[in-house]
């Protein structure tokens, strides 16, 4: 009954969104692994993110969905029960000096990429911003979906059939299950704007998560090295490729990488609780199989080699072992069979790369051999944490390289799962580069005389290693940066966006959404100069009229010229259509089409639009 006093009370004082933070703070007080508060903090969130992915399987089968009370009575009850069969008691460790820097620099690098953002005052400079990736509006229309069937629509394709494109029923959906459970305790949701706030802070727990993997893997840190590190992972975030994954719409690569990063750091630094450390690399893989199943597989090389290693401490607690081992066997591959058994989804490893496939290299070629000289030097120490991260380097190294080849064989270059897989290589590098601080000289000497000049020599690498890094990633504005291919970095062509002046896209979807609702039984399509344009716009409006299912057999067409992209919709569309011109030009084609075919009247309707941009 306690448990769910708390959820249904907040649910009637409209305080529903205390709800998902105060069972974090619960389930980080019943964990023991991790030093700090911070460390605790993360661990319960990583577990609490893959448990939510499993969670969402009865969350479509129950009758009440995604409803606050009932899944805050369910989260609490589960705690209560692990706090009687444990027998914790719920503690937490005292905040940290060390838990500062990662907050503090997560904080600063989100507060700075959500500027566009906060710029954008109207629907259409949010959606011009949105248009820069056009995979945004397809993870849009998922989480509407989810949000409105209340769990997976995976798990019931003849409904989710009705009410979302066909190619996505079978996407895996743990991110958005989970954004969509998050936006259901903030209340009736303005979905454009909620959607990009949950999108950066994705990016923004991708950015925690490499700060805290670095710190975590550098073990014992002077404070000098700790705040170098911080400018350097940050940097090195910003001035990568990383963030065009926010630009472009790859909102569960962002949280497929978060968690593979995370589990690459317990693997590399484990948990004190063989116990904690099962439930916690279980928890992960089923979370990366959910969410972006591409990154199972080395994410499950990692896992073994962990197993392997630990066999003794593992064979201790054999019911743990088989109950985590049989429930992750079963749950991590799910989404992976069912798009490649179902959906063909194997055809997407021939997809190709746009010109940012260089970037994969410049990551492979360039930063991944630096970490990985400084990793084998470190290798040298007693900490067996440095081998086991510059394992796990190889490894994605090696995933990355092995796809490249497997694209080679088939006679194409290097293709788009490649970039993803040198993505996993780069973020591991980023975390790696604790490896490069450690060189660094620390403070030290017998007197005070040695002991200030040690220092002053220290601060002044220190200050050199940091202004040459931030140099090199382009963040000083006197040169580009290394790791990109343009003259600016993807943070600077995100944050300069001109959110005032909207692109041609944006301002007619935006129009078109204010001015013409969704007509029941009628497909809604948009015209303008070029088919290219107008199935971006007609894909846009779809996406926030909920009709992607109705409009799938008209904008997803391989043919892109006008007039005869536009005649070959009407030709499949055997119901009424209404097409929004935006264009004169469009406006002419269509008039002839309707003049050389009469029988379309009467079920083709054309609505002339005026753009006020």
């Amino acid at each position: 009954m306690a448990a769910w006093l708390v959820p249904v009370t907040a649910y009637a004082l409209h305080l529903s969104w205390l709800l998902p933070p105060l069972v974090l703070l619960v389930t980080a007080s019943l964990l023991r692994g991790g030093r700090t508060l911070l460390d605790r903090l993360m661990l319960a969130l990583l577990l609490l993110i893959g448990a939510t992915t499993v969670a969402g399987l009865l969350f479509t089968v129950w009758p009440w969905g995604l409803h606050p009370v009932p899944v805050g009575g369910t989260a609490f009850t589960v705690l209560i029960l692990t706090t009687v069969l444990t027998g914790r008691r719920p503690t937490l460790p005292r905040p940290s000096w060390s838990d500062l820097p990662p907050v503090a620099a997560t904080v600063a690098i989100v507060g700075y990429l959500a500027q566009p953002w906060l710029r954008a005052g109207t629907l259409a400079g949010r959606l011009s911003l949105l248009a820069l990736g056009e995979d945004n509006f397809r993870h849009l229309a998922i989480v509407d979906v989810i949000g409105r069937v209340g769990g997976y629509v995976f798990l019931d394709p003849a409904v989710a059939r009705d009410q979302l494109v066909s190619q996505l029923v079978r996407y895996p959906q743990g991110w958005h299950l989970t954004t969509a459970l998050l936006d259901r305790h903030l209340g009736p949701s303005a979905s454009i704007t909620h959607y990009a706030w949950w999108c950066t802070a994705g990016f923004g727990l991708l950015v925690l998560t490499l700060l805290w993997a670095a710190q975590r893997l550098s073990a014992p840190l002077h404070p000098l090295h700790r705040g170098v590190l911080t400018v350097v992972v940050g940097a090195l975030i910003l001035g990568s490729q990383l963030p065009r994954l926010l630009i472009a719409g790859y909102p569960s690569e962002v949280l497929g990488l978060t968690l593979v990063l995370a589990l690459a750091s317990l693997v590399a630094r484990p948990l004190a609780g063989t116990r904690e450390q099962l439930v916690l690399l279980g928890a992960l893989l089923i979370g990366i199989g959910f969410t972006y199943y591409l990154f199972l597989p080395p994410a499950a090389v990692l896992a073994l080699g962990w197993l392997i290693s630990h066999r003794r401490e593992v064979t201790h607690i054999r019911r743990t072992l088989l109950a985590v081992g049989l429930t992750t066997a079963l749950l991590a591959p799910l989404p992976l069979l069912l798009g490649v058994l179902g959906a063909g989804q194997t055809e997407a490893l021939d997809a190709k790369a746009g010109p940012e496939l260089a970037e994969a290299w410049l990551a492979l070629l360039g930063l991944a051999p630096l970490v990985l000289l400084a990793l084998a030097v470190q290798a040298r120490r007693a900490d067996p944490a440095w081998r086991r991260h510059l394992a796990a380097v190889l490894v994605a190294v090696g995933f990355a390289i092995a796809l490249a080849l497997a694209n080679i064989a088939t006679g194409a270059q290097p293709a788009y799962y490649f970039m993803k897989a040198a993505h996993f290589a780069t973020v591991l590098a980023i975390a790696g580069a604790a490896a490069l601080v450690r060189l660094l000289p620390a403070p030290s000497g017998a007197d005070r005389q040695q002991r200030v000049r040690s220092t002053a020599t220290a601060t002044l690498v220190a200050a050199l290693a940091t202004a040459t890094t931030v140099a090199l990633c382009g963040l000083t504005g006197w040169q580009r940066s290394l790791l990109v291919v343009g003259e600016q970095t993807w943070t600077q062509v995100w944050v300069q966006q001109n959110v005032d002046k909207p692109s041609r896209v944006a301002a007619v979807c935006a129009t078109a959404y204010h001015r013409y609702p969704a007509q029941p039984g009628t497909v809604t399509l948009v015209l303008d100069r070029g088919g290219y344009r107008g199935y971006f716009e007609s894909l846009c409006l779809s996406a926030l009229q909920g009709t992607t299912a109705q409009t799938e057999r008209s904008i997803y067409l391989p043919v892109f010229e006008e007039p005869k992209r536009t005649e070959t919709i009407l030709r499949r569309e055997t119901g009424p259509v209404r097409l929004l011109v935006s264009d004169p030009a469009a406006q002419r084609y269509v008039d002839r089409l309707l003049a050389k075919d009469p029988q379309l009247r009467s079920r083709v309707t054309t609505v002339p639009m005026v753009v006020p941009y």
